[in-house]
């Protein structure tokens, strides 16, 4: 297991009623059966656990921005998923099969029950999770996510000539999935148990909202807030997703309630 520290910039520094500072967030690796996980954890031991699931071709540190004040009260897990990062490229690769690492993942570290949020392609992951395994997600947020409906499919360019923090093949095999969803996906949307917050892009995402507002309509305890930001919510407002997603996030609702953005 590697272990070492690095410094996360809070996304709210310098901006009115948050404090600025700098928090240490630790680089770890598991070994699961069939790939090797990197994470980044920061928090307190003990504190109720958060898992953060990012999209196609990002990697954990892509919630360094908001990692600091998203989850102050709990204990953060941000994955590399298979292919991304720092973790293993076994060459199989889907939304499915990284839905069963973050099982293995929370196995491993004897983790129970997990808050969990994701991004994009993550928040599929979550969402599976969710379905499949709804004893093991308390709350679930799910950021500029439509409902697994087939799209055209197009084709994927060959592999840029620069070096890229993911495996291509990530990228083929997951969008394979996502053109053509399992229709269990959607038929399932209404055994997710977990209390869920969907965070909508607004007009600029490229994403179709009414697609996202039908996936929450599903979903049994569900709201959905938007933040006009396009798809990259967390990356283009940050201030206003934490400002959202914080405090639906605190287990003992210390922050008040979710309130809309526009």
């Amino acid at each position: 297991m590697t272990d070492h520290r690095t410094p996360a910039q809070p996304a709210h520094q310098g901006h009115q009623g948050h404090q600025a500072h700098r928090v240490r967030v630790t680089h770890r690796t598991v070994d699961l059966p069939g790939v090797t996980l990197a994470y980044r954890e920061h928090g307190t031991p003990g504190a109720p656990p958060l898992v953060l699931l990012h999209a196609l071709g990002e990697r954990a540190r892509d919630w360094d921005g908001v990692l600091p004040e998203l989850a102050p009260h709990h204990h953060v897990f941000a994955l590399d998923l298979r292919g991304h990062g720092d973790s293993g490229r076994p060459g199989a690769y889907g939304v499915d099969l990284m839905r069963d690492d973050v099982v293995a993942f929370l196995d491993a570290l004897g983790l129970d029950r997990v808050d969990v949020v994701g991004h994009s392609m993550g928040g599929v992951v979550a969402y599976l999770l969710a379905q499949e395994h709804p004893g093991r997600v308390g709350r679930l947020v799910l950021e500029d996510i439509p409902a697994p409906y087939p799209r055209p499919a197009s084709p994927v360019a060959g592999a840029p000539a620069e070096p890229v923090d993911f495996d291509w093949a990530v990228v083929r095999a997951v969008k394979a999935q996502l053109d053509t969803p399992d229709p269990v996906w959607l038929e399932r949307m209404a055994t997710v148990t977990a209390s869920t917050l969907v965070v909508a892009g607004g007009p600029t995402s490229h994403v179709p909202q009414d697609r996202i507002a039908e996936m929450a309509d599903r979903i049994p305890d569900c709201r959905v807030v938007t933040i006009d930001a396009g798809h990259l919510v967390h990356h283009s407002r940050p201030a206003e997703y934490v400002a959202l997603v914080a405090p639906f996030l605190d287990p003992a609702g210390r922050s008040g309630p979710a309130r809309s953005a526009g």
